[in-house]
């Protein structure tokens, strides 16, 4: 086999684990972003607008493409817009553990998704690798003390709104498949940025008074964090099955376990060990099996 073609087929499957990765240690930056006076909403609107701002040209030169998909480039930007708004507002007003293991209820959607607008379906082994990465987040993230995962607060549905709203955006975006990566990650961006000055106006949180340091802070973060995370996500959901990019998407728990233990006084228990070996695992042969379906 040639090791140049073997690669290229595992392209996507190494963007979605890069993208993985940077979304498992961006949580670290926004912490810091916060403690300076940058609420998550702003730092979203920063963040994303700038990538918005840089990019924007693209709805110009993609304009025909755009014309012809504006409807589910729409859905797909509301979808992706929810997702991160509500996310950030779960994370800062919820309990974190909760908010997590609600959100990555994402894949089951996925699944669900997949088939009621993809039309795609699950083989035996499929099945198996899915069950196997779900358990392993499940494990992972399980604690006694808060009880199942079953939403019963404001910020429980808005962790489950924003893994349903993930999905649903990763279902378009393989939908699209005659559309551009990079018209499918601006529309992305813009449908945060509208959803962020939504919230913000409808909340009546005022103009952060935070120095042009860290404004610029929240910039750069944008045009060499969310940007290229977008970029890689669209990339790697767009060419293979929503089931296996939701297995192998869930490798951010592990890098975020991980990156929690490293950067804070957190300690990776024995059960986080389990569950991410599980997901690796999973993602793994998730790998495997698109590497041996595109042959």
């Amino acid at each position: 086999m040639n090791t140049a073609n073997q690669s290229w087929r595992l392209l996507p499957v190494f963007s979605l684990l890069f993208t993985a990765t940077l979304w498992g240690i961006v949580w670290y930056p926004l912490r810091l972003l916060e403690h300076q006076g940058l609420a998550g909403l702003w730092s979203a609107l920063i963040s994303y607008g700038s990538a918005l701002l840089v990019c924007s040209w693209i709805f110009i030169r993609d304009r025909q493409s755009l014309r012809g998909n504006f409807r589910y480039l729409l859905f797909m930007s509301m979808a992706a817009g929810w997702c991160n708004v509500a996310f950030i507002m779960a994370v800062l007003d919820g309990t974190v553990v909760r908010v997590l293991l609600l959100f990555y209820l994402s894949p089951f959607w996925a699944v669900c998704l997949g088939w009621m607008l993809l039309g795609e379906r699950l083989d035996g082994k499929s099945l198996l690798v899915f069950c196997v990465a779900v358990c392993g987040a499940m494990v992972m993230l399980w604690d006694e003390r808060i009880g199942l995962p079953w939403p019963r607060e404001g910020a429980d549905w808005l962790a489950v709104s924003s893994g349903f709203a993930f999905a649903l955006s990763n279902v378009y975006v393989r939908k699209m498949q005659d559309v551009g990566v990079w018209l499918k990650s601006v529309s992305s961006w813009t449908g945060v940025v509208l959803v962020a000055v939504v919230w913000i106006v409808v909340a009546g949180t005022g103009t952060p008074s935070v120095s042009a340091g860290i404004m610029l802070y929240a910039v750069l973060l944008g045009l060499f964090g969310f940007l290229v995370m977008t970029v890689t996500v669209q990339y790697g959901v767009s060419r293979m099955p929503i089931h296996r990019s939701a297995t192998i998407l869930l490798f951010e728990l592990v890098i975020g376990a991980l990156s929690s233990m490293w950067l804070t006084d957190e300690v990776v228990l024995l059960r986080e060990w389990v569950g991410g070996s599980m997901i690796i695992m999973a993602a793994v042969i998730a790998a495997r099996i698109h590497a041996d379906e595109a042959t």
